[in-house]
């Protein structure tokens, strides 16, 4: 026993770089799983909480399981995590330290004020709560706009060198990603406006306080982090926009489900923009070309 768990202990990695390589290989080992099982499991088990399904079945306890939830999206978001943490510096910590704090503030005072996305309040308990504000939060908020940072770098090109044409494309992205989001949550009964407002139940100043929001989140992750060594991690990382994936199968499904088609049509734009940059599993195709390449020079 001893000398197994001696064993274990040596397999361990001890450094910050061997963390990075295991994280970097279990998700590239996994990126089917992740990317697409999960938010697929994730549109059945929401619709079914949502229509009742799961009402006196053995199955009841699973509907809407803030924990459940809280996992499902932490595993959806870990290929953007793995991705960036070789490039998170104490100034990235800081910056996202900086907009964890501010998507705290900001979720506070509009559950209790309605500034600035107008009245709303929580039917869901999206995990643990402290003041009515899900502590997962920044699981939630923040990789939505790291993923839509990252999409417009491989998008704009030689434009994302000029600051202002950087900002405000990737804060029009993520207002577009809050246009697929926030019909869908409605829907499922995750938060509601009060009164609802004209756009599928969500007010129009839910969108004004996403411009304010994802303002303040782009220019802090733009602080802390350095766009050229992220471009050259997502020429090296082809699971780094994963995540993205998984926001358009499952909030693209869902919005699908209750009709929200003009959702729907944002979240295939995005999915368009990630052919476009050909970011998902375009390395695994090459691989399965290369080998079948290999094997048949040989014989």
């Amino acid at each position: 026993m001893v000398e197994a768990d001696v064993a274990l202990a040596n397999r361990l990695p001890t450094t910050r770089e061997e963390w990075e390589y295991r994280l970097d290989r279990l998700v590239r080992e996994n990126r089917f799983t992740i990317s697409v099982f999960f938010p697929l499991n994730g549109i059945v088990l929401l619709l079914a909480s949502a229509e009742g399904w799961l009402s006196g079945t053995v199955l009841a306890p699973l509907a809407f399981n803030g924990l459940f939830i809280l996992f499902g999206t932490f595993v959806m978001r870990s290929p953007l995590l793995v991705g960036v943490l070789p490039h998170t510096t104490r100034r990235g910590a800081t910056g996202v330290g900086l907009l964890t704090l501010y998507a705290y503030l900001i979720e506070y005072t509009g559950v209790h004020t309605g500034f600035p996305y107008g009245q709303f309040a929580y039917g869901v308990a999206l995990g643990p709560t402290v003041g009515g504000i899900p502590l997962g939060l920044p699981v939630f908020f923040v990789p939505l706009v790291m993923n839509a940072y990252l999409l417009c770098l491989l998008l704009l090109g030689d434009r994302a060198e000029h600051t202002v044409i950087r900002l405000c494309t990737v804060i029009i992205a993520v207002l577009a990603m809050d246009v697929v989001l926030d019909p869908g949550a409605v829907a499922l009964g995750f938060w509601a406006y009060t009164p609802p407002g004209a756009f599928y139940g969500v007010p129009l100043s839910n969108y004004a306080g996403w411009v304010l929001s994802a303002t303040v989140a782009v220019i802090l992750l733009d602080w802390g982090y350095d766009q050229h060594i992220l471009l050259t991690r997502l020429s090296e990382c082809e699971f780094m926009l994963d995540d993205l994936v998984s926001f358009v199968i499952l909030w693209g499904g869902l919005n699908a489900w209750f009709g929200n088609w003009l959702p729907v049509a944002v979240a295939a734009l995005f999915g368009l923009g990630l052919l476009k940059t050909e970011r998902f599993d375009s390395r695994v195709f090459r691989f399965s070309q290369r080998k079948r390449s290999g094997k048949n020079s040989s014989e």
